[in-house]
C-alpha cells in the first residue's frame, strides 16, 4: 500500500474497471474531461452507472493495488463511507490520475469558485482549466498581487485570489449552507458526481459541506447515520430531508430552503438537474427524517 493524491482536476472512481462504458472515455483520459464526459452521455446514461464518486484535485488516497492495463484500486481517505470500508470510500480509479502525495506544510486554502483555472505564472497560462468548487490548494508562498502560489503535483501554479478563500474553522449558518448550494443551481445530475459540472444528491450535500469546512459522509445512508435528527417544525434553513421508501435505506437527500413550505433544495434525478422547489408529492410520501448537521444553525 502506498499514499498517492489525485493529479488532475476531477478523477472519477469505479465500481470496477469492467464497468466503463464508450460514453466515458473522456473521464479516463490522463487528463479528463468532465464536461465532455457528462455532454457524451444519455440522460438514463447519466442517472446509472459503475460510478461510486469523483475525487478533486490534491484528494488523498490510499493505493491498494496498481495493475499493468493502467487501473488502480484506492480507498479515497477524505470521503467516509463507514459501511464499505471505514478508512474512506474505495473504487478504483485510472493511475495516470494520481500523483505524489503533497509533503506537510501550510493550511490549505479552499476554491471559493465555481471553477477556477491555475496558471503557470501571475497572469500567465493557464495550465489546469476546471478546478472545482471545494478543492483544497496549499499555498506555498507570497502573493504577487491578486495572485496567490499553490503547490500541484510538485508545481507551483498561480490562482487568482479572489477565487481562494481559508477553510472555515467554525460550524456554517444556514444561510452560508444555502448561499454555497445555490451555486450549483442547474448543474447536471450525475450518477456518482462529486464536482460542479455534474453532481448527485448526496455528492451535493457532501462538496457543500467540504467547502465551508465540514467533512459529511459520501453516501445519503451514511449522511443519515452521521446527522443528528430533529422534530418536524423544528427544521432550519441548511438542514437536510432524508427520504426512504418503508423498510429500505436512505436513498436521497436535500438541503432544507423554506421548512414552513418545505422547499428543498437537490440534485433530482428526475428533473436531471440541482433545483430549488417545493417538495413534490413523491417526496413527501418518502419524507423520512429532517436531520442538523452538527451545531443547531443560526440565521
Amino acid at each position: 500500500m502506498r499514499h498517492a493524491a489525485v493529479g488532475v482536476t476531477v478523477a472519477t472512481l469505479w465500481s470496477s474497471p469492467d464497468r466503463t462504458r464508450p460514453s466515458d472515455a473522456a473521464a479516463l483520459l490522463d487528463s479528463p474531461d468532465i464536461g465532455a464526459w457528462i455532454a457524451a452521455m444519455t440522460p438514463t446514461e447519466q442517472t446509472g452507472s459503475g460510478v461510486v464518486t469523483q475525487l478533486l484535485l490534491g484528494d488523498p488516497v490510499q493505493v491498494e493495488e496498481s495493475r499493468p492495463d493502467g487501473w488502480s484500486r484506492v480507498v479515497a481517505t477524505g470521503q467516509p463511507a463507514p459501511e464499505l470500508d471505514p478508512r474512506g470510500y474505495p473504487g478504483w480509479v485510472r493511475t495516470a490520475q494520481l500523483t505524489a502525495p503533497a509533503s506537510d506544510g501550510a493550511e490549505p486554502l479552499v476554491v471559493d469558485a465555481t471553477t477556477t483555472a491555475l496558471r503557470d505564472a501571475p497572469g500567465g497560462r493557464v495550465v489546469l482549466p476546471g478546478v472545482v468548487l471545494g478543492t483544497r490548494l496549499p499555498p506555498v508562498g507570497a502573493a504577487a498581487g491578486s495572485w496567490l502560489p499553490v503547490g500541484v503535483a510538485g508545481r507551483t501554479l498561480w490562482a487568482a485570489a479572489d477565487d481562494l478563500a481559508p477553510v472555515p474553522d467554525r460550524p456554517p449558518t444556514g444561510d452560508e449552507v444555502l448561499a454555497v448550494a445555490r451555486r450549483l443551481l442547474g448543474a447536471v445530475y450525475v450518477w456518482g458526481g462529486l464536482s460542479t459540472p455534474g453532481i448527485d444528491c448526496s455528492g451535493l450535500v457532501h462538496l457543500v459541506w467540504r467547502r465551508l469546512g465540514v467533512r459529511l459522509p459520501r453516501d445519503a445512508h451514511d449522511q443519515a447515520a452521521a446527522t443528528t435528527p430533529v422534530a418536524p417544525g423544528t427544521e432550519h434553513p441548511g438542514d437536510l430531508y432524508f427520504f426512504a421508501r418503508p423498510g429500505r435505506p436512505v436513498h436521497h437527500v436535500g438541503i432544507v430552503v423554506t421548512p414552513t413550505d418545505r422547499v428543498l433544495l437537490h440534485a433530482s434525478a428526475e428533473a436531471h438537474q440541482v433545483l430549488e422547489e417545493p417538495m413534490p408529492q413523491d417526496r413527501v410520501e418518502t419524507l423520512t427524517g429532517i436531520h442538523r448537521v452538527g451545531q443547531p444553525a443560526t440565521r
